[in-house]
């Protein structure tokens, strides 16, 4: 369990939390008025309110459970190109993860280029995540 999960969980962890740094980095250069959007506290916490701190450990749950769910459907995302097994992976949890950003924007008011963004980050989180499993636990 720990090599075919764990490691790879905690690696995918990393990685995805890299990418939603870098990405948010981009959002803020090309979308600045999302900064303003995070900062009303009458939809998001402050950053000093102790809970904003799972913000951090979040990719690194998210990667242990898509770890688990790797080892149990590897054989479904049949290549032999390990980039191509783990795209489909990531664009596998995006189809899944895509209704829930749907039914925030019906529900929440937040901007449509806030709930985009946050598709894309599960997105790109997902492939990142894929490629990481298809090298680490083939």
């Amino acid at each position: 369990m720990m090599k075919k999960i764990v490691v790879p969980g905690v690696i995918a962890g990393v990685a995805m939390f890299i990418a939603s740094m870098v990405l948010n980095w981009v959002y803020g250069v090309f979308f600045p008025t999302l900064a303003t959007e995070y900062l009303n506290t009458s939809l998001f916490r402050p950053w000093n309110d102790p809970l904003m701190s799972y913000i951090f450990v979040h990719p690194f749950v998210v990667g242990l459970i898509l770890a688990w769910i790797w080892d149990k459907t590897k054989d479904l995302f049949k290549d032999k190109n390990w980039m191509w097994r783990g795209k489909k992976f990531g664009l596998t949890y995006w189809l899944i993860f895509l209704p829930g950003m749907l039914i925030s924007y019906s529900t929440f008011p937040v901007s449509l280029s806030m709930i985009a963004t946050w598709s894309l980050n599960g997105l790109i989180q997902g492939i990142v995540a894929g490629w990481v499993f298809a090298k680490k636990n083939p």
